[in-house]
């Protein structure tokens, strides 16, 4: 049970998603460039998200960098999330548990 409320390690998680972001972003963007059936996929409505994004092979490092960063603050975000809801969560509980142990109290005085 202590691994499964054990805290996210927020920078791990950020780097982690980070890195698979690129990784697609990266192998996505090759495969356009280099098979001709991915090209109909509208890769380039993402340079209207990243700036200096194209499916070029100078424009898959802009690219591969912006979704690094990206992905790295939506994973550290995602961490916060979820280590806050176990966080509220076993406060909850706990002081449920608690109340529920002291409820009789004034009755043995």
């Amino acid at each position: 049970m202590l691994l499964a409320f054990a805290p996210l390690h927020k920078r791990a998680f950020g780097c982690a998603v980070g890195v698979a972001s690129a990784l697609l972003l990266g192998a996505a963007t090759v495969a356009a460039l280099l098979i001709p059936a991915v090209s109909n996929f509208p890769l380039y409505l993402l340079g209207q998200y990243f700036i200096g994004y194209s499916v070029t092979w100078s424009g898959l490092l802009i690219g591969m960098g912006w979704a690094a960063f990206v992905g790295f603050v939506a994973g550290w975000f995602l961490a916060f999330c979820r280590n806050l809801a176990v966080a509220l969560s076993v406060f909850t509980m706990r002081t449920r548990a608690e109340l529920a142990q002291t409820r009789d109290f004034l009755d043995h005085i």
